[in-house]
């Protein structure tokens, strides 16, 4: 029982307890709840209040916009009425500017209209005279017609031919003044140019041949050099292109070539063969090959040093390594290096005098003579083959035309053209800078007096001087003094179209007259 009871009552006071928990969290949900509604009240009151605080203020923000911009929009009417009333301004300017041009147009017009008549009506009228002047002119020729029993067109002839041979004198006549008296001038300053670039300049005279000697410390070495069988002198020959002459000539070897390069590349590989004590085939081509490199990187040398000596910058690589060949080349004897160096001199020395452009005149008298050592055979004059090269390298049309032209291979077009010409002249034709062939030279001077002779009149010619001067005797009969004078120029002008030769030749016409009578 008592266990029950307690049960019992611990379910009662469960009960209870449950019940008092109900009754107490209702009374605080309906507090929270009133508590809630009190102050969303005031949320919301305070969100009213606040809405027309903001709505106030966004109306006011409205109305100062409105007010902005109606007061600029109101300044842009002003501005644009403004400028359309200078429109309208300019406007009237412009129409009564046209309005008083087109007065004065129609001024000019009616006066232009009035001039032409008056000018058609004297044309009209100088017409008609010209007409009875025609009429006049041709009486007068039929009058005269008659009184000298010629026609017009016979007179006229003979006229002609009258005053042909007098124009001719006397055409020939003031030509020969003409040219004396600017020799007078020209020739002088001429002469100082050229006299003081002449003795400015000194250089040594040709020794260049066809052979070079290779010396040797004894014969026993031929021995060697030539081989089993000739097998060594054969492999050397074929490797440098130079005939190797081993003869009974004591302690010497004679290489013979036409060109200087091979030449130099057999006798530097001789020298390092005989030094080394090796000689057979295969370190002959070894040697050859190693030489030959050495060579070219001389001559890329020697072109470098050349055109740093003389001053020259900016030239293509290729020409560099031209002017390096021009080393082992020779123009009748005289060393092309030698002579180019001389000419490009000279040039600069000259332009100088004359006020030019020295560095271009050096420039193009060092490339003038470039043709004259290709790798290749070529057809074409070395003058112009050195042009063409010149402008595949990039060179000045200045400089092209003066390489072309130093031998009138093409049309002078620039003043350091002659420059060039006359340098070049100056130093092939001085005593001792060239062998020139002793065959050649006779017939020159043959052709000097044939061309004398193939003019009338002429009696004797001879060629002297070298060359220099051609004396030329007439007949005193067929040729006058004033045909003297003509015969001699015209001479001159044929030379020059038809042979090459240095410096200049001087024709004297010589014509003179003898009485002979005996006294018995």
């Amino acid at each position: 029982m008592d266990i029950l009871s307690i049960i019992i009552g611990i379910v009662v006071g469960l009960g209870a307890g449950f019940g008092i928990a109900k009754y107490l969290e209702k009374n605080n949900v309906s507090n929270l709840i009133k508590n809630a509604k009190k102050e969303a009240a005031s949320i919301l009151k305070d969100a009213n209040f606040e809405g027309e605080n903001i709505k106030k203020d966004k109306l006011l923000q409205a109305k100062e916009k409105f007010l902005e911009l109606k007061s600029e929009h109101e300044k842009e009417i002003l501005n644009k009425d403004k400028k359309i009333a200078e429109v309208e301004k300019r406007t009237r300017d412009k129409e009564s500017q046209v309005s008083s041009e087109l007065a004065k147009a129609k001024k000019v017009n009616d006066d232009f209209e009035a001039k032409t008549k008056e000018y058609e009506t004297k044309i009209d009228f100088l017409d008609k005279k010209q007409i009875e002047l025609e009429k006049l002119h041709k009486s007068q020729v039929d009058q005269l017609e008659v009184i000298s029993g010629l026609s017009a067109e016979d007179a006229k002839e003979q006229l002609v031919e009258s005053l042909k041979a007098e124009a001719k004198t006397k055409a020939m006549a003031y030509v020969q003044e003409t040219m004396e008296e600017a020799k007078l001038t020209a020739q002088q300053e001429a002469k100082k140019v050229i006299i003081n670039t002449i003795q400015r300049v000194g250089t040594e005279e040709a020794v260049e041949n066809c052979v070079s000697v290779f010396n040797i410390e004894s014969d026993d070495v031929k021995g060697r050099i030539i081989g089993r069988e000739g097998r060594n002198i054969r492999a050397l020959e074929a490797a440098t292109g130079v005939e190797i002459i081993v003869d009974d000539t004591p302690e010497a070897i004679i290489l013979s070539c036409f060109d200087p390069v091979r030449r130099e590349i057999a006798r530097l590989s001789l020298h390092k063969l005989v030094t080394d004590g090796r000689i057979h085939p295969a370190r002959i081509e070894e040697v050859v090959a190693k030489t030959t490199k050495q060579i070219d990187d001389e001559i890329t040398e020697v072109g470098k040093r050349t055109v740093i000596d003389l001053g020259i910058h900016g030239l293509h690589p290729e020409l560099i390594k031209i002017i390096g060949r021009m080393k082992y080349r020779s123009s009748y004897g005289q060393n092309l290096l030698q002579h180019s160096r001389e000419v490009s001199k000279l040039c600069g020395i000259m332009a100088a005098e004359l006020g030019l452009n020295v560095k271009l005149a050096k420039r193009a008298g060092l490339l003038h003579d470039i043709g004259k050592v290709p790798d290749t055979e070529s057809d074409l004059p070395h003058a112009l083959l050195g042009m063409q090269w010149a402008e595949k390298f990039g060179e000045k049309e200045e400089v092209c035309n003066a390489i072309g032209a130093h031998h009138d291979e093409i049309e002078m077009k620039y003043l350091i053209s002659p420059i060039i010409q006359v340098c070049d002249a100056i130093s092939g034709a001085r005593p001792g800078a060239r062998r020139q062939v002793l065959d050649s030279y006779i017939q020159r001077l043959k052709d000097l007096e044939e061309i004398a002779f193939a003019f009338n009149g002429v009696k004797n010619a001879y060629a002297i001087q070298a060359g220099r001067e051609l004396r030329v005797i007439v007949e005193s009969e067929k040729v006058s003094d004033e045909m003297a004078s003509s015969l001699s120029f015209e001479i001159s002008q044929k030379i020059q179209t038809e042979m090459t030769y240095p410096g200049q030749v001087k024709i004297t016409v010589i014509r003179e007259t003898r009485a002979v009578n005996i006294a018995k």
